[in-house]
């Protein structure tokens, strides 16, 4: 593959996490990959920039870049500051977990690859769904297809993917199904209150119980049924379908 491609690869997990270090060798197969990526865990930060203190940024190594913010920080650098030249391709993950229905309102990684789409260029979030024993391989080479396939024929405009494969290996994958994001269900309570030793309250926010909501073709369908999803995520959040009854409030 030619030098000319340049590939931005980050996540929110931070740059020393055992699935950006698998993704970005895999992509090295399809053209210069520069990773650019908190210096720590920046997990559930969403699509947070920081404006009101420096950002300083540690080459770890050559083309690998730590940096002491966000994943959307990251992106935003690398493209308009620590990348030589503008990236074809940003690609965020392998994330430690899915980012499957509600969850990409949260994930840094999803937002990451937001924030690479809204700067023009093709980008999309690779996720491993388990808690623990990531078959990130899995992941990476999946990864390596959907790059080379996007980098050829491009993505719909404003648009990124999310992409979530089951924690199995190879031979257990079906195959893959462009999905609908999904809702969670929330069951319960995910706030758990404790007092400390002087007696205040502070307070854990958790999952709680949770289930999803079955409509068909959901990510969490997919995934569940051993496919990997992918969603098509789009800039523009408006809803169009609920505008002719709001012009009808008398406010």
């Amino acid at each position: 593959m030619t030098d000319q491609i340049r590939i931005l690869v980050t996540n929110d997990d931070g740059i020393h996490s055992k699935g950006i270090i698998i993704l970005a060798k895999a992509l090295k197969a399809v053209g210069d990959v520069y990773v650019v990526a908190p210096d720590r865990e920046r997990s559930a930060i969403a699509h947070s920039l920081t404006l009101h203190r420096p950002l300083r940024v540690e080459k770890i190594k050559k083309n690998f870049y730590a940096v002491d913010g966000t994943p959307a920080d990251c992106v935003h650098l690398a493209v308009n500051a620590i990348v030589p030249g503008r990236p074809q391709l940003v690609v965020s993950g392998i994330n430690k977990g899915g980012n499957l229905g509600d969850d990409v309102t949260y994930s840094g990684t999803v937002s990451a690859a937001f924030e690479g789409t809204l700067l023009g260029i093709p980008s999309f979030a690779v996720s491993q769904v388990a808690r623990s024993h990531f078959k990130f391989d899995t992941a990476a080479r999946f990864a390596v297809r959907v790059a080379r396939f996007i980098l050829q024929k491009g993505l719909p405009k404003d648009t990124l993917l999310n992409i979530n494969v089951p924690n199995l290996d190879e031979k257990g994958i079906r195959s893959y199904k462009i999905t609908e994001q999904g809702r969670w269900v929330h069951d319960g309570t995910g706030v758990v209150e404790k007092v400390d030793p002087r007696g205040k309250k502070y307070y854990w926010i958790g999952e709680g119980p949770l289930t999803f909501a079955r409509k068909g073709n959901t990510d969490f369908e997919a995934v569940s049924a051993s496919y990997i999803s992918i969603t098509p995520l789009h800039l523009d959040l408006t809803n169009y379908s609920s505008i002719r009854e709001l012009k009808k409030w008398k406010l």
